[in-house]
């Protein structure tokens, strides 16, 4: 199932985040939407790539074999496509096909990255609180040069004093 979803994929793994979720979470209850989204939380933090969520949950799933089941056959066909494409516009730079292609799939990722948001946020707002700490957040995000960082050390507090 994760093979497939490499391949679709566009604008990188978070883009799936969506479909990924409804698969591990409502098909076959292997976590929590709590769980999943405290996952995806972590892997981001973590200095790396921001698939790192990806073996978190296969190793929740099925321990370390669990985690290479998930993450192999994400990264291979990703890795695999992308190193073509990136030959490809090396060498036809201003091809129209891959102008409209890159025009075409922009929308399409920003839509599933806001998806990926959607049900990130409604695992784990639990109450009033988290919800305005989340528009909270967007506002800041949108209105000022504020470093995120500051943000995600707000909301660490908030979650430490138990106020979300």
């Amino acid at each position: 199932y994760f093979l497939m979803l490499a391949f679709l994929a566009v604008g990188g793994a978070p883009s799936v985040l969506p479909e990924m979720h409804r698969y591990v979470v409502e098909v076959h209850a292997w976590m929590t939407s709590t769980q999943f989204a405290e996952f995806y939380t972590l892997a981001q933090v973590a200095p790396g790539p921001n698939v790192m969520y990806i073996p978190l949950i296969g190793w929740r799933i099925a321990g370390w074999a669990g985690a290479a089941a998930t993450t192999i056959p994400f990264i291979i066909p990703s890795l695999t496509l992308g190193l073509m494409v990136a030959h490809l516009h090396t060498r036809y730079p201003q091809a129209a096909f891959g102008i409209a292609l890159r025009r075409g799939l922009t929308p399409i990722t920003i839509g599933l990255i806001f998806a990926s948001g959607w049900i990130l946020m409604a695992g784990i707002n639990n109450n009033w609180r988290g919800y305005l700490l989340t528009a909270l957040t967007l506002v800041f995000v949108l209105r000022t040069s504020m470093n995120p960082l500051w943000l995600l050390g707000a909301g660490a507090l908030s979650g430490m004093m138990g106020l979300v």
